[in-house]
């Protein structure tokens, strides 16, 4: 259902692209200074601020030996891996150019493995958007397994974050409207199954790894290398 819900979005946002585009080039929409300020803050936040955080929060979850704040950092950023590679490879084959190479005039302009070539034309879909919604996904899942009614906070919160970084990348005339849909369809289904296959497979080899080896002196001048697998 969700599957179908972000095809149907996308398709959707085709015909819509340029009248989406056109509204929010707009100079009074240009000259919002909220809306200024505001997107140019949240895509930072997105990236690199999601592989920032992340990366913090799996250090210190490991560092302290909170397992589930290193389960947190380390899914989060597995997640927005995954998301950013499935977005580079479709950014690449697809090559369709950005607005701004139209003034927001052409969304049909496509250009088969052009996006790998040049920068211009990796518009969809929209890498941002899909690492902002990688990460609220799986930090709305990862968080639902401690707390099961956190969801109705931690995910309003989470996906509204996601869906002003899609609206900011609009703003900045970087991306079509169907380009973000199936950025936030990438991203939200990327969180989900890296946490779900994560705590369904508890002994796979990434998380055993990442989250289960520890390294300790040995008291000998050496180290000390373990990993500590779940109880059958």
């Amino acid at each position: 259902m969700l599957a179908g819900a972000f095809v149907v979005t996308t398709a959707l946002m085709f015909p819509l692209d340029e009248h989406v585009a056109e509204r929010l080039q707009d100079s009074s929409t240009q000259a919002n200074r909220f809306f200024k300020r505001a997107s140019t803050g949240v895509e930072v936040i997105a990236s690199p601020g999601a592989y920032i955080i992340g990366g913090t929060l799996y250090a210190v979850g490991r560092l302290g030996r909170w397992d589930r704040v290193a389960d947190l950092g380390w899914h989060g950023t597995e997640a927005v891996f995954f998301a950013e590679g499935v977005t580079y490879v479709l950014k690449g084959t697809v090559g369709r150019g950005r607005p701004f190479l139209s003034k927001g005039e052409d969304p049909s302009d496509y250009h088969l493995m052009h996006g790998f070539k040049s920068g211009d034309w990796t518009s969809f879909p929209s890498g941002h958007t899909s690492t902002a919604f990688a990460a609220a996904a799986a930090v709305t899942n990862e968080t639902t397994r401690w707390w099961p009614h956190s969801t109705w906070v931690v995910g309003p919160l989470m996906y509204a974050g996601a869906a002003s970084v899609g609206f900011s990348r609009m703003y900045h005339n970087k991306h079509w409207a169907s380009d973000v849909a199936l950025g936030a369809a990438i991203g939200t289904f990327s969180g989900r199954k890296v946490v779900q296959y994560a705590h369904g497979h508890p002994g796979n080899r990434i998380d055993r790894f990442m989250l289960r080896t520890s390294v300790a002196p040995d008291g000998r001048g050496g180290v000390r290398v373990g990993v500590t697998l779940p109880a059958p």
